[in-house]
């Protein structure tokens, strides 16, 4: 538990808390930041000490609390060399498969777009054929459509050169 859990738990302030540990000098762990954490056993001497106040006796009267010994912080070192270079190993076979799955999957990748990319050609390919054809059959037709007279403007308007109606009809007399 932390100091504000154990001054709640105790009815107390955190500040008393601190003010206990540090004027019986109560050998209590820390965190990594500093903190004090208390165990089962630190919580049972808190509220020995509460009950002595409580009945009385002041702090500075209190008997300094019996030598606990020394705990360890809660980060574990590592043990030896030997371990670190196996994990060091494990780090290095499992960045190695890592790159393997990264490169099959960049080759997959690529030739799924080289795929791609060709059928593409092939689809302009066709269209261009398609595109040749059109253009080849619309100028067929526009040779058909012409006119077979000259055409010339006259006043601004488009007129065909006119022939007599008659001779047009009984040309083949004269």
């Amino acid at each position: 538990m932390n100091t504000n859990q154990v001054a709640k738990l105790l009815g107390v302030s955190a500040s008393t808390i601190q003010r206990w540990v540090k004027q019986l000098e109560l050998p209590m762990e820390r965190n990594e930041r500093g903190h004090y954490h208390f165990n089962n056993e630190d919580i049972e001497l808190l509220k020995n000490i509460q009950t002595q106040i409580q009945n009385g006796t002041l702090l500075q009267e209190i008997a300094p609390v019996q030598e606990k010994k020394v705990r360890k912080g809660t980060v574990k070192a590592i043990e030896s060399n030997a371990e670190l270079e196996r994990l060091y190993s494990i780090v290095s076979e499992l960045e190695a498969k890592v790159n393997s799955k990264a490169d099959s999957v960049a080759s997959y990748q690529l030739l799924q777009h080289r795929r791609e990319i060709e059928e593409l050609q092939s689809q302009v390919v066709d269209l261009t054929k398609q595109v040749e054809s059109l253009l080849s059959q619309l100028h067929e037709i526009k040779k058909i459509t012409l006119p077979e007279k000259p055409l010339f403007l006259e006043q601004g308007k488009l007129n065909r050169k006119k022939k007599k109606f008659v001779s047009s009809l009984f040309g083949f007399l004269g």
